[in-house]
């Protein structure tokens, strides 16, 4: 009875937060399976259609393009978004001076809003003669380019711009994890003589691996969701080169059609590939676990 008793306490002090989590969150998201399965007018929900929504956008070209650009937007983000925030950290992290500095200007990008951002990059990448990498190619005698209408730029432009916003917070995480690490470690490793590299790899590596596998899984999950940056940035061109799943799924709800039955469809199409995700993710670091 008492430890019932304590049990009861525990899940009234959690109802609160349980009950704004269903509210917000599970609520909308059923929600948004039961539309997908829909005919829609604006959002009231007209007839049953079965799987026809999803079957529709599966023959849609512009769907299997938002889909290949959204792993090709985890992709680049993988190979310059994870490792960056990491390397920033290292570097910082053996900064001996000025490194409460550094880890300001590091943060910086962060502050700014997201929108007010792509609005400053979307200048800078400008096609115009006023565009500031215009203006540099133009002083060291380089015609004009049009970057952002570039089917093989476009992406990883879009990720390195996303990358320069986000690393800097990542790298303060990482540095909170690297600060947990036994300086002794450290200092045993250099007497014995081991490198900055060796020392990367048999200390700091193993020692912020968990933590660096649970901020890829959230970085897979935030990039998979990726709509603002292209949207501000290209529109999702040229030629839908850089259209996401997320940006396909706002043009369907808001962008003339209002077919939110579609846009549902495309929703809960994307929450099943993240699903799958975390569960590999789960798999994989339960495995890990038992091994050690």
């Amino acid at each position: 009875m008492r430890k019932l008793k304590q049990n009861a306490i525990s899940w009234l002090i959690m109802l609160p937060s349980i009950a704004l989590f269903a509210f917000f969150l599970w609520t909308p998201l059923l929600q948004s399976v039961r539309m997908s399965f829909y005919r829609t007018r604006n959002i009231e929900l007209v007839e049953f259609v079965g799987l026809s929504n999803y079957i529709s956008i599966f023959g849609r070209q512009e769907f299997r393009q938002a889909l290949a650009n959204t792993f090709s937007y985890t992709f680049w983000s993988l190979l310059l978004g994870f490792f960056v925030p990491i390397l920033l950290a290292l570097v910082i992290g053996e900064t001996v001076r000025g490194r409460g500095i550094f880890r300001t200007i590091a943060y910086l990008p962060n502050i700014l809003p997201g929108l007010a951002a792509m609005i400053l990059w979307s200048a800078f990448f400008s096609a115009e003669d006023t565009g500031v990498i215009n203006i540099i190619l133009g002083h060291l005698g380089f015609e004009s380019r049009t970057f952002l209408t570039e089917v093989n730029l476009v992406i990883p432009i879009i990720v390195f711009i996303s990358t320069w916003r986000g690393a800097g917070a990542t790298a303060l995480i990482y540095m909170a994890g690297l600060a947990g690490i036994n300086p002794e470690l450290y200092e045993a490793a250099t007497i014995d003589g081991a490198g900055i590299w060796r020392r990367i790899r048999y200390i700091t590596g193993p020692a912020i691996f968990n933590l660096g596998s649970t901020l890829l899984i959230l970085q897979i999950i935030t990039v998979f969701q990726i709509m603002y940056e292209p949207l501000v940035l290209t529109g999702g061109g040229p030629d839908n080169a850089s259209m996401s799943l997320m940006l396909l799924m706002w043009n369907y709800a808001f962008g003339g059609a209002m077919d939110f039955g579609r846009a549902s469809a495309v929703a809960v199409v994307t929450a099943v590939i993240l699903l799958g995700f975390t569960v590999l993710y789960s798999i994989i670091n339960k495995r890990k676990i038992e091994w050690d």
